[in-house]
């Protein structure tokens, strides 16, 4: 975590020469650039944000030619509208995160494709050698009526040779991606990953309306979703 507040802190420089006339919105600039570690290496962040409940409202209002005169009224209306699934005035707000998480979490998490990302490319730089190791109070068996789930606790010592064997793998496939990228070999970097296995880390740059982060956090906060994906 250290490391990370390095990385991101140095960025979080309040510019006092300039003054915004763009909305504001104090909860979010509370969380802009405040990691919040996720599993052992990931992370994820606000780096960003567009407009508030007022763009929510006068996005709205624009229909009618109307506004609204106090903030009970503005709540009342965002209330409305999402309650009758008026989704397009929350179109109208967006965030963009930095976010960190193993490659298997990503495969799941771009199968949503309401937002624009920017990944961190193999192809250009090399890959970290940071693998997701779960803990072992995660580790289940797998479910006996649902195909995509997990069941009943493995035992202590089968947890233990499981944790054992991903981190064998994870030492000598990045052992091998490192020979391959060595001076004996010189390997592409775009071909030296593909050993690699899904549980290295990746991270992105995600950007998203308010409608659909909402959409994206009901279904991926769901109690039948991954366990990863949920943290």
């Amino acid at each position: 975590m250290e490391n990370l507040q390095e990385e991101v802190l140095p960025e979080r420089i309040i510019n006092e020469e300039y003054k915004t006339r763009r909305p504001i919105s104090p909860g979010a600039e509370n969380w802009l650039y405040r990691p919040i570690k996720c599993l052992d290496h990931g992370f994820i962040y606000l780096v960003d944000y567009m407009g508030n409940d007022d763009s929510i409202v006068k996005a709205a209002g624009v229909s009618y030619g109307k506004g609204t005169k106090k903030v009970s009224d503005s709540r009342g209306l965002i209330r409305y509208l999402r309650r009758h699934l008026h989704t397009t005035p929350s179109e109208m707000v967006e965030f963009k995160f930095h976010c960190k998480m193993p490659i298997f979490v990503a495969r799941q998490w771009i199968r949503h494709r309401t937002a624009s990302v920017n990944e961190y490319s193999g192809r250009y730089s090399e890959m970290i050698n940071e693998f997701y190791l779960p803990d072992p109070s995660v580790l289940r068996k797998q479910s006996t009526n649902n195909k995509q789930g997990r069941g009943e606790e493995l035992s202590a010592e089968q947890k233990e040779r499981v944790r054992q064997l991903l981190q064998e793998d994870y030492e000598r496939t990045f052992s091998h991606y490192e020979e391959f990228l060595g001076e004996d070999i010189d390997l592409a970097r775009e071909l030296a990953r593909i050993g690699l296995s899904v549980a290295n880390y990746t991270q992105w740059y995600w950007k998203i309306d308010l409608h659909n982060l909402l959409h994206f956090l009901g279904l991926r906060l769901d109690s039948h979703a991954q366990y990863e994906i949920q943290v």
